[in-house]
């Protein structure tokens, strides 16, 4: 006997992962069975067919899903969860004219949350990063990236890092941890970028023995690391078992996708500045381009990353929120699908690639999350939704109507700080 058994549903996306990311013209096609079933045992997915199929199913609960659809749940790779404070008090100084680096030597900007963050004890942090776990899962995210990067020394990146293991351990929500520490270069290293990614990178045994993170992130981009910087700091990172990403040519095309796909990094992440070649290597290359639409729009800009270039260059996307307190402030990944149809041209089948499957390879989940598979964990989003080109379509709300993890309803797990 089932636990769960979805039937009848509308549309549900058989989204698999098995065979890795969907590449070019691969993430325009999405199978989609109507009139289906879902059956759930012991967390897991048991059963996928037709509602016919499933009439003779014995089941403890039997949820009625007609007009409805049924996805995996999103994936959300590209995060900044873990920080303190907060900034809408710049968002009236942007709107006046004033320019982030102005924000910035008023104590605005990241320094503003590098020093909130520093000041927050980890509990406080923990209990924050809840709230905005507990806002994600609501809207249909079951397993997400997280970065630190706000602590810029040894002390604060090792509790943000800290916080982002309680935080996996404690809730439902499978977390995977991101080394940022390279996000910026603090005041006190004033032109001596490669002295202060040497403190970073010396933090990487202990990291690692502490497994504190899987990744290991840089920041490249003008007045910031350059690409020999970064492509040193990331080689180091390999070379001690991590995986690696890019934040690269989010403003200026200095060739950080190139060199990520040069070193294979498992993503190149922002990209709105790449160059015809970074756009070209990534057609070709294994690295993920995670675009951040949500980003662009926050900040006022016209320009989004060419998703339509990189998918038709034979490349692999996927979207993300980039969740952070002063770029990009929220938690809804359903907003950037819609961005991802209104801005970046994608096609409904596209996004919802790119939020599923492709967002867990960029996050190395790719065999555990983001499919619609027997045997995988039963991480799945029932919507109220007609069809799965509605979600695209209709933009600024809820549209979930249950969330499943691991087989259980999303809120019945309790939290604690330990």
């Amino acid at each position: 006997m089932l636990d769960t058994l979805l039937t009848p549903i509308g549309q549900l996306l058989i989204i698999t992962g098995s065979e890795g990311p969907k590449r070019g013209s691969d993430m325009a096609v999405l199978p989609v069975m109507e009139q289906a079933a879902l059956g759930i045992k012991d967390g897991r997915i048991t059963f996928v067919g037709s509602a016919e199929e499933a009439k003779g199913i014995e089941a403890k609960e039997r949820i009625d899903c007609s007009g409805k659809v049924v996805s995996p749940g999103l994936v959300d790779p590209h995060t900044h969860l873990v920080f303190g404070g907060s900034r809408e008090h710049e968002m009236a100084l942007k709107q006046q004219g004033m320019s982030y680096l102005e924000i910035l030597s008023r104590g605005g900007g990241i320094l503003s949350t590098v020093k909130a963050t520093k000041a927050e004890s980890e509990e406080a942090l923990f209990q924050k990063g809840l709230f905005h776990l507990d806002r994600s899962l609501n809207l249909g995210v079951t397993t997400i990236e997280a970065k630190s990067g706000y602590g810029l020394d040894r002390e604060t990146e090792l509790k943000q890092l800290r916080v982002v293991k309680l935080l996996n351990e404690a809730h439902e929500m499978d977390i995977v941890s991101t080394f940022l520490g390279a996000h910026a270069l603090p005041p006190e290293y004033k032109g001596e970028a490669e002295a202060f990614l040497k403190s970073m990178l010396d933090l990487l045994p202990e990291i690692k023995a502490k497994g504190l993170a899987e990744f290991v992130d840089i920041f490249c981009e003008t007045g910031v690391f350059t690409v020999e910087q970064s492509r040193q700091f990331l080689a180091s990172a390999k070379e001690m078992g991590y995986g690696v990403k890019i934040h690269a040519d989010e403003i200026d095309p200095l060739g950080g996708t190139e060199m990520a796909c040069e070193i294979g990094a498992i993503t190149a992440d922002h990209l709105v500045g790449v160059s015809e070649k970074g756009i070209s290597m990534l057609g070709t290359a294994p690295t993920i381009a995670v675009l951040l639409p949500g980003t662009t729009f926050y900040l006022g800009k016209d320009s989004y990353a060419p998703a339509r270039r990189i998918i038709e260059a034979g490349g692999a996307v996927a979207l993300a929120t980039d969740f952070n307190p002063g770029s990009s402030p929220t938690e809804n990944l359903q907003f950037i699908m819609n961005l991802a149809a209104l801005r970046l041209k994608m096609k409904p089948e596209e996004i919802w690639n790119a939020v599923t499957v492709n967002a867990a390879y960029a996050i190395g989940r790719g065999n555990e999350a983001g499919a619609i598979e027997v045997g995988r964990w039963a991480d799945i989003v029932l919507w109220d939704a007609p069809n799965y080109q509605y979600l695209p379509y209709h933009y600024g709300v809820n549209h979930v109507n249950t969330v499943w993890k691991k087989g259980r309803k999303a809120g019945e797990r309790k939290h604690s700080y330990a």
